[in-house]
């Protein structure tokens, strides 16, 4: 048996491997004293999570303690060339449903990665523009469902990443939201994923596409940009834990990658049903 069980986990990390999950990673030194970030929150029509006004804190906690400027806003008016050429990331913090009022706000966020910008997805940025392939193919793939909150682990993929490196091989979730995402990326670098035989209370639509595991962290470069996503981060009180912000700060930091300035004209975008020009390699260095 015990065979059998390393023989399945071997298979199961050269599956990964197969599809470019993870690669070695190794993160850039950044001058946190030239980074300025923008933190997204706004929800369209539906559910909105409770950890928002949390979620703003630790990050503006994490932007005075390391050096960088955060500005935040719920506002889709602030999405044009102009105002988002000034951020070296932007923060979609717990946004969900449709959150732009405009296809020229669209435009301006997909002109923004194709200038070389760089993106975080956290928790329910997951369940944001459903409609949007271009969104969804920068996030990585659309919210599916979630069993009910309760205790599961994560397994760490790639312990060297910023986002991980403060943590073991497992990261045990007191209380979370186990995540299943839809229409997943062929070319993510999966960091981490979550262990479903470790939730005690399944509701009964959880995918098998991996097992008994499910991609919960990745990044990926995408239409000139870099997008890291994580699903974990339900609970609002998570989000004062140093564990969660260090999460956070580790996915800023990797999704900036070698600091660089915008370069506008390399943006193309028109329409935000453009097809995609800048294609990335299934295996990102």
């Amino acid at each position: 048996m015990r065979k059998y069980i390393q023989l399945r986990k071997t298979l199961l990390c050269l599956l990964f491997v197969g599809l470019g999950w993870p690669v070695s990673t190794h993160a850039q030194k950044i001058k946190w004293n030239k980074v300025r970030i923008l933190v997204y929150t706004k929800n369209g029509k539906g559910y909105v999570h409770d950890n928002i006004a949390n979620s703003k804190t630790a990050i503006l906690a994490l932007g005075k303690q390391n050096g960088f400027a955060v500005d935040t806003t719920s506002d889709p008016s602030k999405f044009t060339d102009e105002n988002l050429k000034q951020y070296d990331c932007l923060v979609f913090s717990n946004t969900n449903n449709d959150v732009f009022d405009t296809d020229a706000q669209r435009v301006a966020l997909m002109r923004y990665i194709q200038a070389g910008g760089n993106f975080v997805g956290l928790h329910s940025a997951s369940g944001t523009e459903r409609k949007w392939r271009w969104f969804k193919d920068l996030l990585g793939g659309t919210f599916f469902w979630h069993e009910p909150g309760q205790s599961f682990s994560v397994k760490i993929l790639d312990p060297k990443n910023p986002s991980l490196a403060h943590l073991g091989k497992t990261w045990p979730r007191q209380t979370d939201e186990f995540y299943f995402i839809k229409e997943l990326g062929v070319n993510l670098n999966v960091l981490a994923v979550n262990d479903h035989s470790t939730i005690q209370k399944p509701a009964g639509k959880a995918l098998d596409t991996f097992g008994d595991v499910f991609p919960s962290v990745w990044w990926h470069e995408y239409d000139g940009g870099r997008s890291f996503y994580t699903s974990l981060g339900h609970q609002k009180e998570d989000y004062e834990k140093e564990d969660l912000r260090q999460h956070i700060l580790g996915a800023i930091e990797w999704a900036i990658g070698p600091q660089k300035p915008r370069n506008y004209s390399k943006a193309y975008a028109t329409s935000p049903q453009d097809a995609v020009r800048n294609t990335i390699p299934a295996l990102s260095k």
